[in-house]
């Protein structure tokens, strides 16, 4: 890599003298702003330990090669041990790395290295069984440790306690991530802690570069959320049928059992969205050709089955992924450099599916953690060429639709649940579930024991669309011309001109609404903006709200409860509150604000 290639960008930061004029191995030909400015950092500052957070499809994998190439040719370090998740991700770094002439052995599991080798490449799991050897070899030779998606480290108590023990001797530790932390309390090895005003201790990284600065600068994909509804029923344990519309506000383990409804391979649900997200993925392919799709699934047995559902739906065979092997490692491969149109993951796989050809994708799994989520949307946002756009089609879940919304925003990993009574961090999610989401095998979780259940019947529902923070659409039923507007988005458009599209088709949908006699009207004909969809917690608040303003107001107008309840009913119209939609309740709660301010 040459000093002018790696300051080409008008974009780039100048960096340190130290950096080589010509770096060893042939390294990247042009580094991305954000690498070099990380380059710069660490070539400033040189420290034992760097936290690097980029968002995927950023390219961590090549900043952390060009500072392993640095650090080897500077004699800084001698040898290089790389740290993954997975099987498959380990022989990605291998592939990348020799691919810039550093060459690491994903196969080592014990012994003297070959000497044709600079270091290994291994898994969490791995350093788990064996920490002391690799203690060992960080001992003996001076050694860079690069920890990929390090969050994995306080996977366990185990593995967090092998990795301390294994590379506490290490020359150089460099850490790396491309999610919002874990939402457990898990201390993360070689991480710093800094406390807040809160008293809260949170990770504190040495460079950071989220999904907002990469979207604009261009680095990733915008991604096109596409969000459907739908009437589920179901059997409880206890042998009563639940009926229940995906979006509405239901109990946390309503919308649970609602949601696997959805997935169940034998509904309506499922054959609706994959077939609408193929007629999605054949709109792409008119733009990117080689665009491909992934469905993202729960466990083994359910990705059989939609692998099943889309060879009737679409007459071709799709690629699964079952499990973290050399199988799951070649079969990701040959997907990548074929032109099939459909691969299904289980799980904690898709972490290590880095297909940049991926454009479209289906979230069909119940891990509901801000984790997971960033990691399989980024699946779908490595930007290849200016305009493309990513499609990711998931179920009305307040939880999912809440992290679509908040795609660009940073999260770091808080060591401290709030110590204030009551108070509760939306992301603090239960351990439990946490772990749930980074299982790399099928296991028998006992979730099914706890919410055993039948899957009656479900049915798919057009919802909305969710793009850059704001909300689009009106609800449509699959195959109808309202929902091919949404689908037919072309996939080569700049980032303004799909906003411009979604509300153009948007104001088409209200202008045809308007024209429908009211008799045909079989879905809620409001646009997804005035259909905020709430959890059954954010309900309890709005009710809780409503009631102490109500309170406020009987002492400050001596009215009765009853009457100022009856009033703002007849004004504001709807039922009584605690059948109250969220956008019913808050109209209640301006209007006894207005009332109370008129009072002053």
């Amino acid at each position: 890599m040459t000093t002018t290639a790696a300051s080409s960008t008008s974009h780039s930061h100048h960096l340190s003298p130290a950096f080589p004029g010509r770096a060893p191995w042939g390294t990247a030909s042009k580094l991305r702003a954000w690498q070099q400015g990380a380059m710069e950092k660490y070539l400033q500052e040189q420290p034992r330990d760097f936290l690097a957070v980029a968002t995927p499809g950023a390219g961590k994998t090549t900043f952390a090669l060009t500072l392993a190439s640095w650090l080897l040719h500077h004699h800084v370090v001698q040898q290089v041990t790389v740290v993954a998740p997975t099987e498959h991700l380990k022989k990605q770094w291998a592939e990348a790395a020799a691919r810039i002439g550093i060459r690491l052995d994903p196969e080592y599991s014990a012994g003297p290295l070959s000497k044709d080798y600079h270091g290994v490449a291994v898994t969490y799991a791995g350093v788990g069984v064996r920490p002391m050897l690799h203690r060992n070899r960080s001992e003996q030779r001076k050694t860079l440790v690069i920890l990929d998606e390090i969050h994995h480290a306080g996977d366990s108590k185990s593995w967090g306690e092998a990795c301390l023990e294994a590379f506490e001797p290490a020359t150089r530790r460099l850490a790396l991530t491309g999610t919002p932390f874990r939402s457990d309390t898990n201390p993360i090895p070689f991480v710093t802690y800094e406390e807040g005003n809160d008293g809260i201790r949170r990770s504190a990284a040495d460079y950071t570069y989220g999904y907002g600065s990469a979207l604009a600068d261009q680095v990733v994909r915008p991604v096109i959320f596409l969000s459907y509804s739908g009437n589920m029923r179901w059997r409880t344990k206890a042998g009563d049928e639940i009926a229940a519309r995906l979006g509405e506000p239901m109990t946390k383990d309503a919308i649970s059992q609602a949601w696997r409804t959805a997935l169940d391979p034998r509904g309506e649900w499922m054959p609706s969205v994959l077939r609408a997200a193929d007629q999605r993925l054949t709109e792409v392919r008119k733009a990117i050709p080689d665009a491909g799709a992934l469905v993202i699934a729960s466990d083994q047995e359910s990705a059989r089955a939609y692998a099943k559902l889309i060879r009737e739906i679409t007459g071709t065979k799709a690629t699964l992924v079952l499990s973290d092997d050399t199988g799951a490692s070649s079969r990701i491969d040959d997907f990548s450099g074929s032109n099939d149109r459909w691969m299904v993951a289980v799980r904690m796989v898709s972490e290590g599916v880095d297909v940049p050809r991926l454009a479209v994708g289906v979230y069909a799994t119940t891990i509901s953690t801000p984790l997971f989520f960033a990691q399989a949307v980024g699946r779908f946002v490595r930007s290849r060429r200016r305009g493309e756009t990513a499609s990711v089609f998931l179920p009305t879940v307040p939880d999912l639709l809440t992290f679509a919304n908040e795609m660009e925003v940073e999260r770091d990993h808080a060591l401290d649940k709030p110590k204030k009574e009551g108070e509760e961090d939306p992301y603090a999610e239960s351990e439990q579930e946490m772990d749930e989401a980074n299982k790399e095998q099928d296991e028998d979780t006992g979730e099914q024991e706890q919410f055993a259940f039948e899957a009656l019947e479900s049915e798919a529902v057009f919802d909305r669309v969710m793009y850059n923070g704001a909300e689009f659409g009106m609800q449509a039923h699959p195959g109808s011309e309202e929902e091919q507007d949404y689908l037919g988005i072309p996939g080569l458009l700049e980032p303004d001109q799909v906003q411009m599209l979604l509300q153009k088709r948007q104001a088409k949908q209200i202008a045809h609404s308007k024209k429908r006699p009211d008799s045909e009207a079989d879905l809620l004909e409001l646009p997804a903006e005035r259909r905020p969809v709430v959890s059954h917690k954010e309900l309890m608040e709005l009710r809780k709200q409503l009631n102490t303003m109500v309170g406020a107001y009987v002492h400050q107008s001596g009215k009765p409860h009853g009457v100022i309840h009856t009033e703002l009913r007849r004004v504001c119209g709807g039922p009584p509150s605690a059948e109250a939609t969220a956008g019913q309740l808050r109209q209640r709660i301006a209007k006894v604000q207005e009332w109370a301010t008129r009072m002053k």
